[in-house]
């Protein structure tokens, strides 16, 4: 794993619950699990090669630092990256044409609850699509794309969808404060009141998102009423809409 920043950290606890051996390089002296081998630069691994080298560098520093790791690629291994913004193809071509995988996890990957765009590039097969499967879904689930066009758009949804999450939970609390809670209960029942619908939305055969909605929606009711400042006019869907087309559209200018 070469870097290790703040994605790469939330991963590599997870990881761990594999056989694998994972050695991370990091000038920086990142703090890594148990069991990791950490060291400052390529030099102190110099003859070793690997089934998997991971791109966890920032995306403007992969031509300066990937490359010097082409040859360090054992036969039949591939490189994993996630760097966003960094095509597959550019990376394969910097990498020896080596085989690529794509992934965009977000950060509940750090307690196993992440979301995990896989996108197959140049050169990829079964194996090693298989392999990055079972590697992201230590951290939660994945959803495996045809394109990276649509790995932007798992991007745009699920890789920035905790901000988005941690806003409207951030606003809703403060509205509850508003209603004269102090911080720590409105927080309490926000997050309380959130993880338990979710929980519900999630349970196994469970009715639709609408159809959930309703099932707490009396007509008159304070929910009713509720619900008509919060999307009544449309605002709210329009809002999200835009939220998703913002993100897509600068993912795709990071390409």
């Amino acid at each position: 794993m070469v870097g290790c920043g703040k994605m790469g950290s939330a991963l590599l606890s997870q990881w761990m619950q594999g056989a694998e051996a994972i050695t991370v390089v990091d000038p920086a002296g990142s703090v890594v699990p148990e069991g990791v081998a950490l060291v400052a630069d390529r030099a102190e691994i110099a003859d070793r090669k690997f089934d998997l080298i991971v791109a966890a560098v920032k995306p403007q520093l992969i031509d300066d630092i990937l490359a010097d790791y082409a040859d360090m690629l054992a036969p039949g291994g591939y490189v994993l990256s996630i760097a966003a913004g960094y095509s597959a193809a550019r990376l394969s071509r910097l990498m020896g044409d080596a085989p690529v995988i794509r992934t965009m996890p977000n950060l509940p990957a750090a307690i196993g609850r992440g979301v995990s765009g896989i996108c197959a590039g140049p050169h990829a097969g079964d194996k090693h699509i298989a392999h990055a499967q079972d590697f992201m879904g230590r951290a939660g689930t994945t959803v495996t794309v045809d394109s990276e066009d649509k790995l932007d758009r798992v991007t745009a949804v699920a890789g920035s969808g905790p901000g988005y999450v941690f806003e409207i939970a951030r606003a809703y609390t403060e509205a509850a404060m508003a209603q004269g809670f102090d911080e720590e209960e409105a927080r309490a029942m926000v997050l309380g009141t959130i993880g338990g619908a979710i929980a519900m939305a999630s349970e196994p055969g469970a009715p639709s998102l609408e159809d959930l909605r309703n099932s707490v929606t009396s007509k008159g009711g304070t929910t009713a009423a509720g619900l008509n400042a919060l999307n009544g006019d449309g605002g709210l869907s329009t809002r999200l809409h835009d939220t998703l087309k913002a993100a897509y559209d600068r993912a795709v200018e990071l390409r």
